[in-house]
């Protein structure tokens, strides 16, 4: 040890004993060792915890090995140099590692110098509620650590003020996916109450302290480099799971917004409210809840303008449109989609390549409801033309991301959608198995509804039994958990179109009934009524 480290561990001796004799807890003790040692020597608070406790690194990781043996986990591979690495500011504990020196210092993540409540959602110094015990282990305090005070500022239960509550509901239902928990489509209605109604209050929160607004440059880039890893689990992570980290980021950038930022910090945190909504309107277009869906997009337009980001502005207002487009009239999508265009301007984005597809996309069903086809397929053409030459422009970051930017893939595919839409099956079959080549195996959404396109190619051709084949196979190559209402509504669709065309069958009834089992729903516990 050298003489700067033995100063120190004397000074946080000297203090552990002054406050024992004092009658503090150790946390207050740990408060006193970093004001006393914490400019002096760089004494972080996680290491002012350990010399409160007047315990060695081994000490601390003996007590995490055995709180991940006692919850049935594989032994850590922590070490007395990752904790050492802690301690120094040279590494931050991930999510888990963060609970469990949490459980044994007896504190929350904050009090350890680390943003953000800990994953598992409850105060560490008090009894878990029995209706939780399921959800989350029992934690066991240090067999060093003296009796908690209610009354210490380091060891306070979480408020249920300001949408902890909300939050602990995402994170109990995170816990329960990542334990492996299953999601059911029974008792539907029951779930959305609480799931929805906690994401809802989160997002009106949001709303509320957006004309209100200091976080540091390297918490803003890991909000921002989160948010932007978010945009690429789209395709590939199951919508509950997605939205429950998507809003548990949400909440931490309004809380930042709840106090006034300098204009620059301001403008980022607005920045990923506008794109953190945005996404979360998306899954819940997924969901099948265009309430909610249309909320989300309400806020992102309101923080989108105050960044002053006309592209921005428009990719909201893009992926708004897909909303009507869906779920209600593609007349209102093909004017939101117009709005999205003039929004974009001439500059290289998103969404002035979005834009167009959604007009084409529109345009084709607006054909099908009746009136000039000709006309109609004139200007679909015309739309997907000026997204092709708008996608030349974009840059490759943006070519990269399907969510926040938008993909070759992504325009082969819904330039299929359009012409399996117009009745031009030949070409739209060309197309969509161009863009079906370009996806991986875990871009499960879009390969899902290229499937079903194709299938209604050859419902319109006439081959009943191999557009119920395509139909079936679509579904059978989606995990349970990614049979959202969008993935199953062009299901719904085909079985609706055999049925008016070719009347019931053995064969649709089994397809009907293979859908109606297939329907994902959100899981109990994550969203509350909001009255």
């Amino acid at each position: 040890m050298s003489g700067r480290q033995h100063r120190e561990t004397e000074i946080a001796r000297q203090v552990r004993a002054r406050g024992l004799a004092a009658g503090y807890t150790l946390a207050q003790i740990a408060a006193q060792i970093y004001e006393a040692c914490g400019q002096r020597f760089g004494t972080t608070r996680i290491k002012a915890h350990r010399l409160s406790h007047g315990v060695a690194l081994a000490d601390v990781i003996e007590q995490v090995r055995a709180l991940f043996e006692r919850d049935g986990k594989p032994v850590p591979g922590i070490g007395e140099t990752l904790l050492s690495a802690y301690e120094s500011g040279m590494k931050r504990p991930g999510p888990e590692y963060l609970h469990y020196l949490c459980s044994v210092y007896r504190v929350e993540p904050l009090a350890l110098g680390y943003d953000g409540p800990c994953i598992c959602g409850h105060g560490h110094e008090v009894l878990v509620d029995a209706a939780f015990e399921d959800a989350r282990p029992h934690i066991s305090p240090a067999p060093w650590a003296g009796p908690a005070s209610p009354a210490s500022p380091d060891n306070c239960t979480p408020s249920l003020d300001g949408g902890e509550e909300d939050e602990n509901v995402l994170r109990r239902t995170l816990l329960r996916l990542l334990a492996g928990g299953t999601v059911s489509a029974a008792g539907l209605n029951e779930l959305n109450e609480e799931v929805l109604g906690a994401v809802e209050n989160l997002r009106r929160r949001m709303d509320e302290t957006m004309v209100r607004a200091t976080v540091s440059p390297a918490m803003l880039d890991q909000w921002e480099q989160a948010t932007s890893g978010f945009g690429r689990q789209y395709m590939n992570t199951p919508p509950v799971r997605l939205l429950c980290d998507v809003m548990l980021e949400f909440a931490a950038v309004r809380k930042a917004l709840n106090h006034r930022q300098p204009v620059d910090v301001q403008e980022r945190l607005c920045r990923m409210s506008a794109q953190l909504a945005g996404l979360s309107g998306m899954l819940m277009i997924d969901l099948g809840d265009q309430r909610l869906a249309r909320s989300f997009f309400r806020t992102g337009r309101m923080a989108a303008d105050e960044t002053g980001d006309r592209a921005l502005r428009a990719w909201v207002t893009a992926r708004e449109s897909l909303v009507p487009l869906y779920y209600g009239d593609p007349r209102e999508a093909l004017t939101l989609a117009k709005k999205s265009r003039d929004l974009a301007g001439t500059t290289p984005c998103a969404a002035r390549t979005m834009a167009p597809v959604v007009e084409a996309r529109a345009l084709a069903k607006i054909a099908g409801l009746g009136g000039s086809r000709h006309d109609v397929v004139e200007q679909a053409k015309r739309a997907l033309h000026r997204a092709r030459t708008a996608f030349a422009q974009m840059n490759d970051s943006d070519r990269e991301n399907p969510a926040f930017g938008y993909t070759e893939r992504q325009l082969y595919f819904y330039q299929g959608d359009v012409l399996v839409r117009l009745g031009q099956t030949v070409e739209a079959d060309v197309v969509l198995e161009k863009a079906l080549s370009q996806y991986s195996d875990d871009d499960l959404l879009d390969q899902t509804l290229i499937r079903f396109d194709r299938a209604l190619c050859r419902l319109i051709e006439g081959d009943v039994d191999a557009a119920l084949q395509l139909g079936r196979a679509a579904i059978e190559m989606v995990d349970k958990d990614h049979r959202t209402d969008l993935l199953l509504k062009p299901g719904y669709d085909l079985e609706k179109a055999v049925r008016a065309k070719h009347g019931d069958s053995p064969e649709l009834k089994e397809f009907r009934e293979m859908l109606a089992e297939s329907r994902v729903g959100i899981p109990k516990g994550l969203i509350k009524d909001v009255g």
